[in-house]
């Protein structure tokens, strides 16, 4: 082995080597960042100043009809983060009755649709935190279901 191939393989330049990686990787998971906030920042714009739209309804009926034809009673039909409620999710995540009161924007608008429309047809609408990031509620999911009501 060459002096110039050994002084690559030195603890030192082991060292240095990772740590460049290292350093690359944190760059790069910034950068990521940067995107993902700049991407919350415009949904969280469009979610509390815009109505939903025919495109979101559309998607709506989509997921319900592609559950259906699994043979499911019940369809996620929109998600959101908890942290665009009012108390960051906590009502939804304890199940506590007035819920709904701690809606704002799209998902305040999804859940009057709902009760305006599609509670005279027979469905049921649930609302939970559906994932857990770090621990802490994450996102909410709405989920429309058709199946019999229990007696």
């Amino acid at each position: 082995m060459s002096e110039d191939e050994r002084s690559k393989w030195t603890a030192d330049a082991l060292r240095k080597a990772m740590a460049a990686r290292e350093e690359a990787a944190t760059q790069t998971d910034s950068h990521l960042s940067e995107a993902e906030h700049d991407r919350l920042a415009a949904f969280t714009q469009d979610f509390l100043t815009h109505h939903i739209g025919p495109e979101e309804l559309k998607e709506v009926r989509k997921r319900v009809e592609a559950a259906a034809k699994r043979g499911e009673f019940e369809a996620l039909i929109y998600t959101f983060p908890s942290s665009l409620c009012t108390d960051d999710g906590r009502a939804i995540n304890s199940a506590e009755p007035d819920w709904p009161t701690t809606l704002r924007g799209k998902a305040k608008e999804m859940y009057e649709t709902w009760e305006r429309h599609a509670r005279s047809m027979g469905y049921r609408l649930k609302a939970e935190i559906v994932t857990f990031p770090g621990g802490i509620p994450g996102d909410v999911g709405f989920f429309l279901n058709w199946s019999r009501p229990e007696k």
